[in-house]
């Protein structure tokens, strides 16, 4: 569909010739590339009439300010990377960046999906999307840290799973109900039952606590103070409602306690203000924020130093890392495919 629709773009003329000049790469080889992604093409595999297919294209490619907004009907799929480097594409050929009105808006499952990437919870970066493989984020970590830092990258929760009961022999799961969520609940559970130990935190007994050896009682939002950032990199503050209940405790205060018992330096937190300011000092993005301020404003980052506004727009003027980069996506077919038996 979207190959289809960057096809109908590209014939009738519709892309903005001098941002791709100003601002992109490989827009030449992209151009020549869509040219065999008919309407018609597309229709074959996804079901929509060639037709809509081409009225949706010329109101996106036609259109002054086009903004794009995708949820993760988008993502989970094999192709998901595809399909958001396809909606890029969109954006880069029509020169919907960098302005009011435009952009790639991703609308989160949760309120803090964007904050959890911020603070570094994925394999790749610390927080700030500094990568674990640059030199000089490891030699600024181990100092802030106190300790050596592997400068490999992380893994996967899908590979943790794969390696459990071989090279992982524990596992802590934080906030997730992963026998459920996981879309092979069989290979889950073996591999959860494979681990000398597992910890659960959550609010719930969910199926997955179930199968761990020690859960501990988690705070919910509305119990909990500390902060959030949302899909337009909105930074607020989340303000504690109600006491949690019984013996739950934040997130951060079970965490930190853990290591604490463990032997690990840095980890002595008093409060999320302490937690948050640890952030503030890090991470470039939020490096002007700290939390006496988000407490009387909400900021949009980057947030380069102190006094600074916020961004509300980002690539205004460029791109961070340079040039946009055309990908060259080919379809491929899913997973798994409907037939006679699994017709849905």
């Amino acid at each position: 569909l979207l190959l289809g629709m960057a096809h109908v773009i590209a014939r009738e003329g519709l892309i903005d010739e001098a941002f791709l000049a100003d601002r992109t790469t490989e827009a030449e080889a992209f151009l020549a590339h869509v040219k065999e992604f008919t309407p018609e093409w597309a229709s074959n595999i996804c079901d929509v009439p060639p037709e809509l297919i081409e009225q949706a294209a010329l109101l996106y490619g036609r259109a002054d300010r086009g903004a794009i907004y995708y949820t993760l009907g988008i993502t989970e799929h094999i192709c998901g990377v595809d399909n958001v480097q396809s909606l890029c594409n969109l954006a880069l050929m029509t020169g919907n960046i960098g302005r009011e009105g435009t952009g790639i808006n991703p609308m989160r499952g949760q309120n803090n999906i964007q904050g959890a990437g911020d603070v570094g919870a994925i394999p790749n970066n610390y927080p700030g999307f500094q990568p674990v493989t640059d030199p000089a984020n490891q030699a600024k970590f181990e100092e802030a840290w106190g300790r050596k830092i592997d400068i490999d990258k992380g893994i996967t929760k899908v590979r943790a799973l794969e390696l459990a009961g071989d090279k992982i022999r524990a596992m802590l799961i934080d906030g997730e109900n992963t026998l459920v969520t996981d879309p092979d609940r069989e290979h889950c559970e073996h591999a959860l039952k494979s681990l000398d130990f597992l910890v659960v935190c959550d609010l719930f007994m969910t199926e997955t606590a179930g199968l761990a050896d020690v859960v501990f009682p988690a705070s919910g939002f509305a119990e909990t103070d500390g902060t959030q950032t949302n899909t337009e990199r909105r930074v607020q503050r989340l303000r504690r409602a109600t006491p949690p209940p019984g013996e739950a405790k934040p997130d951060w205060w079970i965490v930190s306690r853990l290591a604490q018992r463990m032997g690990f330096q840095g980890f002595d937190y008093s409060e999320a203000k302490d937690v948050f300011n640890e952030l503030c000092s890090l991470s470039p993005t939020y490096a002007g924020l700290d939390w006496d301020r988000v407490e009387h404003g909400e900021y949009q980052w980057p947030v380069p130093e102190e006094g600074h506004p916020g961004t509300p727009r980002l690539h205004e003027d460029g791109f961070i890392n340079g040039r946009g980069i055309f990908k060259l996506i080919r379809y491929r077919d899913p997973a798994e495919t409907v037939d006679d038996e699994y017709p849905v």
